[in-house]
């Protein structure tokens, strides 16, 4: 009986040692501008699943947007953390992020196609089920996967935490496919309420299917422990609102990619 025993715990040791969260660094182009993205996958089966393409914040391609991708591939999602600057920059002077963000949001169709080109990556993924992938994106990459809803990017629905609130253009009207899901801040002050306000009020004339929730007294950036590094006041980590929006974004995922 014991030989028996020894022998189970080993093989239980052994699956534990061969299923086991996998990324590769995944080198791309848009328009001449060299890219470098991160594919996360549990190796512990070899099928197929949904996809998720998650835009980081605009400091750059940095460990914290990859360890959400890693977060998804726990689930059970092939995640890939895009790749929006190129050269692989990353910052924490406000000043640099801030420049670096506005080459790429000048143009908001060059911005849709900044990220179309990474979820191009995600779907030729042999991991991926090309028909079934979402986006998420934070701060910057909030207002990033908005963009992509509002050019209809082939995607099921996108999530952004704390992101800018871009409005919903007009030829945006009765053309926005994906399902979107807002998690804000209500004490975000990088988000004036008439901005909010207009926000909805676009979404709701372009006939979208959204939904946003507002977490009373949260400011900006309130998913990340480690925002407190920055010295902007108006970013302060938040952990119920963390937990409570990782949460939702589950389950909206989840009746996503039910079928």
């Amino acid at each position: 009986m014991r030989k028996l025993i020894g022998l189970l715990a080993l093989l239980v040791i052994g699956t534990s040692a061969q299923a086991e969260i996998q990324s590769k660094a995944i080198s791309y182009n848009d328009e001449g501008t060299a890219l470098t993205g991160h594919l996360y996958w549990d190796d512990a089966t070899k099928e197929k699943r949904p996809g998720v393409l998650v835009v980081h914040e605009w400091w750059g391609l940095n460990d914290y947007a990859k360890k959400r991708a890693r977060m998804l591939a726990e689930l059970g999602y092939a995640a890939f953390a895009a790749d929006m600057y190129g050269g692989n920059q990353v910052t924490k002077d406000p000043n640099q992020a801030r420049e670096w963000m506005q080459a790429v949001t000048v143009d908001p169709e060059l911005w849709r196609l900044r990220a179309g080109a990474a979820l191009a990556q995600l779907k030729a993924s042999d991991l991926v089920i090309p028909e079934k992938t979402a986006a998420i994106g934070y701060c910057f990459g909030g207002g990033t996967v908005l963009q992509m809803a509002y050019g209809d990017a082939d995607v099921r629905g996108v999530v952004s935490f704390h992101g800018s609130l871009p409005a919903a253009p007009e030829e945006a009207q009765g053309k926005i496919g994906p399902k979107i899901l807002v998690l804000h801040g209500q004490a975000d002050s990088f988000v004036a309420p008439d901005v909010a306000a207009n926000f909805r009020s676009k979404l709701e004339a372009a006939g979208a299917n959204w939904e946003m929730d507002i977490y009373g007294g949260v400011r900006h950036s309130f998913t990340n422990p480690d925002v407190g590094e920055y010295g902007i006041e108006n970013l302060k980590y938040d952990a119920q609102a963390d937990a409570r929006s990782w949460t939702r974004m589950q389950s909206f995922l989840d009746e996503l990619f039910q079928d």
